[in-house]
């Protein structure tokens, strides 16, 4: 790397956009486990049925319907902040007075209540996502949006941390009411950047009417040349990596690795392993550019996936272990860097909020269509087998890739 480019990718690492990219991961993060695995942890401390928990995974379908209303965000605008800032802040403040009223609510008492204010919480914060993510797309230019991606990611990841780790950590020592008084308050930081950033400029042609905003998008889309192909390509770029993720801990629990083992790998190596991938990605990226870094990643994640396979063979061994990990979380980190810049650099400014969201939501589909029958599998080959043919699965999104992206575009 020459010196003045070394200079830019620095100067462009340290920018405030890039900050901005961090602190709105952090913002749109933290808001996600606390009605998950703290809220299952809170609900089982009060002597709740497991079968009323497990009901509560219903309060996350706004995460997954956000499309729905998404056109709205496009759409309209709020007086002063503007029509990326306003919203943004309008959703963070309601988010700070639910979470907060959610520590208020009684899980032995009011079940109902509390998968009220927690339904509350959700739609919320996918509003808040889809106000972030077309923001991010708005404000980086073309050539940043893979590092900003992969920012806004490991942003995103700290976010979950603190909620989890922090709130379960906390919760041995205070009240469940008074950790969820504090997560609230860790949105502040996220209310002060929303405040200082600077509101993208609006694109020329943006929706006039709520009808233009939710047809236009899908017009738009399906009129590109490959439109098809690049919803195949979403659908099955990281359906390998997926599906090998969703049997993982039986994995290392039928070879031989302790809980604790296997909590201080795989989780907590883990954990900061992904963080330097993501982070690494989008550096790169800022080099080989968002589709050949699409190239090169993937097929990391395949060799990664296929290490698994190997793992089996080798059986309990840290020093394995640890190396099937760092390598795949490493690689899965860039992947899912490029892969989230890939789907903010094919959306229109006009609607980003709308065409953002249907294609993440169109992501989220193979975490569950693909991985339900993964348990079935991997018993009736073996884990060999299974890794293997996890590896093989994800070759057909990289030969999709061949359609709209040759290795010579950046």
């Amino acid at each position: 790397m020459s010196a003045d480019s070394f200079q830019s990718t620095f100067k462009t690492f340290f920018s405030g956009r890039m900050l901005v990219a961090f602190m709105m991961g952090l913002a749109s993060g933290l808001p996600l486990l606390l009605t998950i695995s703290v809220l299952q942890a809170w609900m089982k401390d009060e002597g709740v049925d497991l079968a009323v928990i497990g009901l509560m995974a219903l309060v996350g379908l706004p995460y997954t319907l956000k499309f729905l209303w998404a056109p709205i965000l496009d759409r309209f605008s709020l007086p002063r902040l503007g029509r990326r800032r306003g919203w943004l802040l309008v959703f963070q403040a309601a988010l700070i007075v639910a979470i907060a009223g959610l520590g208020l609510t009684d899980p032995r008492r009011n079940p109902a209540g509390v998968a009220l204010v927690a339904f509350l919480v959700t739609f919320l914060s996918a509003s808040q996502d889809i106000v972030i993510d077309a923001y991010r797309r708005e404000d980086l230019p073309d050539r940043e949006l893979g590092l900003g991606s992969s920012l806004y990611i490991n942003g995103y990841r700290v976010g979950m941390l603190v909620a989890s780790g922090g709130g379960l950590i906390l919760a041995e020592f205070i009240p469940f009411s008074l950790v969820y008084a504090i997560m609230a308050a860790c949105l502040l930081p996220g209310v002060v950047t929303t405040v200082l950033a600077p509101e993208p400029r609006a694109a020329a042609g943006a929706p006039r009417s709520l009808r233009e905003a939710v047809v236009a998008p899908l017009a738009e889309y399906f009129r590109r040349p490959e439109a098809v192909w690049i919803l195949a390509f979403i659908l099955l770029y990281k359906i390998g990596d997926t599906m090998a993720s969703a049997m993982s801990i039986p994995f290392y629990l039928d070879i031989g690795f302790a809980k604790a083992e296997i909590g201080a790998v795989v989780k907590l190596f883990g954990f900061w392993a992904t963080v330097a991938g993501t982070l690494v990605g989008g550096l790169l990226m800022l080099r080989l550019g968002i589709h050949r870094s699409l190239w090169l990643f993937g097929v990391l994640q395949a060799l990664s996936t296929a290490c698994f396979a190997l793992l089996a063979q080798i059986g309990h061994s840290l020093p394995a272990l640890s190396g099937v990990i760092a390598f795949e979380n490493l690689s899965g980190g860039m992947g899912t860097a490029a892969y989230a810049a890939f789907m903010a650099s094919i959306t229109n400014k006009r609607f980003t909020a709308t065409q953002y969201a249907l294609l993440t939501s169109l992501m989220g589909v193979p975490r569950v269509l693909a991985a339900a029958p993964t348990g079935f599998l991997a018993q009736r080959v073996g884990w060999e087998l299974f890794f293997i043919f996890c590896t093989l699965v994800a070759l057909p999104g990289l030969l999709l890739l061949r359609r709209f992206s040759a290795w010579k575009t950046a």
